[in-house]
């Protein structure tokens, strides 16, 4: 059965950001939310964690991970960003947008798309995130909370922990997120192309929708 962390939302507790990554650490598998909806996450090297998040989704090795960063220079150092992409990335984060970039030669193989060598990264605008991020000191590999049959990611922390604390190692409850994922945009291309609308405001980069 899961641990569950009751974290402030606003403020959160630097004890629990810090048993939190010692779950991490130790192997473990999370729930924690973000500025969409909550996430599933495990430590980049935890290749059996990754296989638990995809049997919890119900997806196979088709379906990609998003690596969740800190801010910018994170970001610079998993993907390749040129100064049009910087300017983009600048303006767009923290936010509620993921997106594609090339990956750097520090993104294993297993989590890159098997022919286009991209990796989904994003900044989420969430206090609890940004908190876990700075004692963990490297991104989260995570999907969005999805279960199968599901049309809506989950959304609260109460009926996560009915659906799956049996399946994971620690639900982080900091009340309600957003339904929605977020947006995702792929960078990889002459002009910024909008994959996925949910989140984050796509008119606000620029995007007639």
């Amino acid at each position: 059965m899961a641990q569950v962390f009751y974290v402030h939302p606003d403020n959160p507790q630097q004890r629990l950001m810090r048993e939190t990554v010692k779950v991490l650490r130790e192997g473990g598998v999370m729930t924690y939310p973000t500025d969409s909806s909550y996430a599933i996450g495990c430590m980049i090297g935890n290749k059996e964690g990754m296989e638990r998040i995809r049997t919890i989704r119900g997806v196979d090795d088709k379906h990609l991970f998003t690596l969740v960063c800190r801010d910018l220079s994170e970001i610079a150092k998993y993907a390749k960003v040129d100064n049009k992409q910087y300017r983009f990335l600048k303006a767009a984060t923290p936010g509620a947008y993921t997106f594609i970039l090339e990956a750097t030669r520090e993104v294993p193989r297993r989590l890159q798309h098997p022919k286009r060598s991209t990796i989904g990264l994003r900044v989420p605008d969430n206090a609890v995130v940004q908190a876990l991020l700075a004692e963990l000191d490297e991104p989260i590999l995570s999907m969005t909370l999805s279960l199968p049959g599901d049309e809506l990611p989950l959304n609260d922390a109460e009926d996560i922990r009915d659906r799956v604390e049996y399946c994971v190692d620690l639900i982080i409850d900091a009340g309600h997120c957003q339904l929605e994922p977020s947006t995702v945009i792929d960078l990889t291309g002459d002009a910024p192309e909008l994959v996925r609308i949910g989140r984050g405001d796509p008119k606000a980069l620029g995007f007639d929708v």
